[in-house]
Parts: structure tokens; sequence; C-alpha cells
């Protein structure tokens, strides 16, 4: 008989959230940070157990990133910024690369690092993800990183 093997978001975290969220289109980022930690409030997480890292912009996400879980203190990470589409195609590069980067923590550092970086054609569709009509997504990523947590727990405990 299969089993299924399924996370749930805030069980079984020990250790800290970090939320790396870069300064560039504040507006929208912003929004994207208290949907996170109004996620940890729903979900009853201390927000004295969260850092928040904030850098310059999109592309120096996975760096800080990469350092946070270097240190080993961090349970999962999340990712927050945005990256509007402009006259050229430098927003693609740029998603692109912070995507990749992102990715590789992921699998080299074995922590949950949720993508929460917003790549859209205009500051209206981005400001429909963080807060808007379309929800928001870094309370989103918040809520994946904290399930997929609890998911490799129970993974490793052979549930």
């Amino acid at each position: 008989m299969s089993r299924l093997i399924e996370g749930r978001a805030g069980e079984g975290l020990s250790g800290r959230i970090g939320i790396v969220a870069s300064r560039y289109n504040a507006l929208v980022v912003d929004a994207l940070v208290s949907g996170a930690l109004e996620a940890c409030r729903r979900l009853q997480i201390p927000t004295d157990q969260v850092d928040i890292v904030r850098v310059p912009g999109a592309l120096e996400i996975p760096l800080a990133a990469k350092a946070l879980a270097k240190t080993g203190h961090y349970a999962a990470l999340v990712c927050l910024g945005a990256v509007l589409r402009g006259e050229t195609d430098h927003h693609d590069h740029v998603a692109d690369v912070a995507t990749r980067g992102i990715g590789d923590i992921m699998l080299e550092y074995n922590i949950p690092v949720a993508h929460g970086i917003l790549s859209c054609e205009s500051l209206e569709q981005a400001l429909q993800r963080s807060g808007g009509k379309m929800g928001n997504k870094g309370s989103e990523a918040l809520v994946t990183a904290l399930e997929m947590v609890s998911l490799l727990t129970a993974i490793a405990a052979g549930q």
C-alpha cells in the first residue's frame, strides 16, 4: 500500500528563518516582506525567530542567501524581490540569474529556499502580486518554505 508524505507549514520547525529581500522596487518588496511576516504571525512563529537581510537588488539575493545557508543556523530561507520589465532584456537576465542561484543553494545546502522574486511586465502586475487581487507572493513563499521544512523532516524520520 502506498503512503502519502506531505509537509505542513509551521510543523517541525527548529532553527531560524532567513528572509533575503531586495531594496530595489521597495514599494513592491516591502509589501512582500510584510506578507511573509504576516504569514509567520498566522502560523504562530515568533518574529524573533526571523532574520531579514536586505540587499541592493534581486541579483544580489542568491549571494546573501548562500551566506545564510552556509552558517547552518537556518531551517529555511525565503528570497523576495521584484524585477520589472524595462526597455531592454536586462530584466530577463536578472530574473534568470537569481532563479538559478536560488535553486543551486537549495540543492547545495539541502535546505528549503523559497523563490518569491516577482518577474513582472509592469509595476501594476507586481502590486497585484504583492498584496493586491493576486494575493501576496511573499506570504506564499514563506508558507512554501515552512511546508518543505516539515516535509524534509518527515522524510528523514521515515514517516
